[in-house]
């Protein structure tokens, strides 16, 4: 069996709330080896969109821009 194969049936095992310690840990093993272990995500079609309309109201300076602190932000959207 090989390295790798042993890495996965080790993860495999593991309860799903314990794999942020193997990321970090991957992560980590990464950076130190000069490597870019992150996997490439492809955002679902409601992400896709959200992204192109904010992009979309930054080129068109449309939208509310907000200044201020973030408890006067969530504030803000208490009172909605």
């Amino acid at each position: 069996m090989s390295y790798q194969e042993i890495a996965k049936n080790m993860i495999d095992r593991l309860p799903e709330d314990k794999m942020i310690f193997v990321i970090n840990m991957l992560e980590g093993l990464g950076e130190m080896s000069g490597l870019d272990l992150y996997p490439e995500f492809t955002p679902n079609p409601e992400t896709q969109a959200a992204i192109q309309e904010v992009e979309e109201m930054i080129a068109s300076g449309a939208g509310e821009h907000f200044s201020g602190s973030t408890a006067d932000f969530f504030a803000m959207l208490e009172e909605e």
